[in-house]
């Protein structure tokens, strides 16, 4: 086999949920042993090392951009905003916009990963009466989040176009890690993302509920349960390694997710009959939404590894210590 050249991947949001593992990930890996690593941090930091090696700044500032993606061969793009409307045109839209227009002007660089979501397809907004392929149309709910991500993936596409840039997008829908997914279910103001559910039922009833542990039953208008989909930070990572240098991955979307959506009254029953947990049916203007992971399977040789039961058994059997306490940098 041809040696492996040596390479540099930059991953912004280096600091995230998804940056930090992947980071430990690739570089504990044999067959990436000729990586090294330059991280993009803005408001945080990571330790550094003879592999990594930090970047401070902004990509909105094209300056640090520039400095960035020099003599890098790859890019994971991770960093994004949520609801901020003061911030997400300069990070998600002119901040990609200079990475890309640095990328297609480097003689180093090979390949760009973006880290795209189902926000962008609408998720569980609006109704979806088939699975959810990469060939549906863009659908942005309301808010400005949704919006920046049907703009990255579209610059990101017009990139593909306009240059023949070897890129992909992994579109992946909410990633979980650690006791995320317990704290997706709490009634109390401890809740991670949304809905709120305190705000969807009166306040002694949540209190009630948030103290007993109760299940939320996320349902439709007609209150039939509802599905959403979900990811695994570990599951996503290693759908990004699967990705890089992959010829098949070249300008593609992938929907990287379980195999099945979440049920809500799937996961009522199984807390019931594991943990003696009640629930309760909370109806929304809310739909179902089905993402199709087949193309990653077929293309990406990548299938996930968490299913309803590891995802829920994980989450609730997770302790934290003292150097871990529970923070949410971004409400979800």
């Amino acid at each position: 086999m041809p040696e492996k050249t040596n390479s540099t991947i930059l991953v912004t949001g280096a600091t995230g949920k998804v940056g930090r593992q992947f980071i430990d990930r690739l570089l504990s890996l044999e067959e990436f042993a000729h990586f090294k690593v330059r991280a993009l941090c803005h408001n945080r930091t990571l330790p550094t090392s003879d592999r990594l090696e930090i970047v401070r700044g902004s990509i909105a500032d094209r300056s640090v951009a520039k400095e960035a993606i020099s003599q890098v061969s790859h890019v994971l793009h991770l960093a994004t905003c949520k609801e901020t409307p003061e911030d997400v045109i300069d990070v998600t839209v002119k901040g990609l916009f200079w990475l890309l227009e640095e990328c297609r002007q480097s003689d180093s660089f090979k390949q760009f990963i973006l880290i795209g979501g189902d926000a962008g397809m609408g998720h569980f907004f609006y109704p979806h009466p088939i699975p959810v392929t990469e060939t549906q149309k863009h659908s942005a709910y309301p808010g400005c989040y949704a919006l920046s991500k049907v703009l990255e993936e579209v610059t990101l596409e017009q990139f593909q176009i306009q240059y023949d840039l070897n890129s992909c997008c992994l579109r992946a829908p909410w990633i979980m890690e650690k006791d995320d997914f317990k704290y997706t279910l709490s009634f109390g103001e401890d809740v991670f993302g949304g809905p709120r559910w305190c705000d969807l039922v009166p306040e002694e009833d949540a209190k009630s509920y948030h103290e007993k542990g109760t299940v939320p039953v996320l349902c439709d208008p007609d209150g039939n349960p509802i599905r959403r989909n979900f990811v695994h930070v570990t599951d996503l990572i290693e759908s990004i390694l699967k990705a890089i240098d992959n010829p098949n991955a070249r300008q593609q979307t992938f929907n990287i997710c379980m195999d099945e959506p979440v049920e809500y009254r799937q996961v009522a029953n199984y807390l019931n009959s594991s943990r003696g947990l009640d629930s309760v049916d909370i109806k929304t203007e809310f739909q179902s939404t089905w993402l199709d992971n087949s193309k990653a399977k077929f293309l990406l040789d990548w299938k996930p590894k968490y299913n309803l039961k590891r995802l829920i058994d994980e989450a609730y059997n997770y302790e934290r210590n003292a150097e871990d306490p529970r923070k949410i940098w971004y409400p979800g």
